[in-house]
């Protein structure tokens, strides 16, 4: 069997600028569900979202990183867990907090504050790491990353739609509203559909291969969903708020390491098979939490009472 980092998996350009088009879709149905008033809110309860970003662009990637080492990983396997870890939270995270009872408002503000802080802290967090993984930083080097040009993309990705949800949301409030109902479930089914698409067009791979990364990637997701817990209660923040960091930590947006991984990596087999697999199961593995959390604990007090 070839070695996996000598693989490079095919995706032509209609599909690049499809995938583009549905996670543009995602954010902007993040930015749709999200108000002035959550920065707000962000500035007002500051110690929450300090702990989330704190998790998401500090202590998760570093984490992956020490993972890597441990299940001495080839090096595209372990630069597909470490571009998944540098990702942005998506709406999935929003969803799966409400589904577990969580407060759903504060899940919304890290969300939001998470996307804004990727568009620069992603590219230096991949650019680190990466460099700094023994068998990872040579195809680095092969590859010659540019984190300024990866900028670009995430900007016209996440930011880009960003600053135009946010901007109808404001004016538009009603048509915001009716807008996001629509735009969410369609660009998740989207992005769905071009993993589904992409996984049988590179079937053969798939299947030779997606043994190395099922094990790595349970790992991996159980531990982002720990730590998104564990520094919730360490923290002392309510519990509605804890279930929102477990989902804000523990849920990354793979389909945005995807797009990178065919934009920038060369569509290098291991990470494009992370970054695949992550996005399916991380999906699986929360609604699993977010079911058994709602059965245990239904919804959180402080948000009952905010209902109320």
């Amino acid at each position: 069997m070839t070695d996996v980092d000598a693989i490079r998996i095919a995706f032509d350009e209609g599909s690049l600028t499809t995938l583009r088009i549905v996670l543009g879709l995602i954010l902007l149905g993040v930015a749709l569900d999200t108000r002035v008033t959550d920065f707000r809110r962000a500035i007002r309860r500051p110690w929450a979202i300090l702990v989330a970003v704190f998790a998401q662009f500090l202590v998760l990637p570093a984490i992956t990183f020490v993972l890597t080492l441990l299940l001495d990983l080839r090096g595209s396997l372990a630069l597909g867990l470490i571009l998944v870890a540098c990702c942005p939270p998506g709406n999935v995270s929003n969803i799966l907090t409400h589904r577990a009872g969580g407060d759903v408002a504060m899940s919304v503000s890290m969300t939001s504050v998470g996307n804004v802080l990727a568009i620069f802290l992603m590219p230096a967090n991949v650019a680190f790491w990466g460099s700094l993984h023994p068998t990872g930083r040579d195809l680095l080097r092969e590859i010659e990353l540019s984190p300024l040009s990866m900028l670009a993309e995430i900007l016209l990705v996440i930011g880009l739609p960003f600053v135009v949800g946010i901007y109808l949301s404001h004016r538009f409030p009603r048509f915001a509203g009716k807008a996001r109902r629509v735009v969410g479930p369609v660009a998740t089914l989207g992005l769905a559909a071009v993993i589904v698409v992409g996984v049988a067009n590179n079937w053969a791979i798939f299947t030779a291969y997606i043994g190395l990364v099922v094990v790595a990637v349970f790992v991996h997701d159980a531990l982002a969903l720990l730590l998104g817990y564990a520094i919730g209660l360490a923290a002392r923040l309510p519990e509605g708020s804890v279930k929102a960091s477990t989902f804000e930590v523990g849920i990354r947006n793979a389909g945005l390491g995807l797009l990178l991984v065919f934009s920038f990596f060369d569509g290098l087999g291991g990470m494009a098979l992370v970054a695949a697999w992550w996005g399916i199961w991380d999906i699986v593995a929360g609604l699993a939490v977010a079911a058994v959390w709602k059965r245990r604990t239904g919804v959180s007090p402080e948000v009952g009472a905010a209902v109320a």
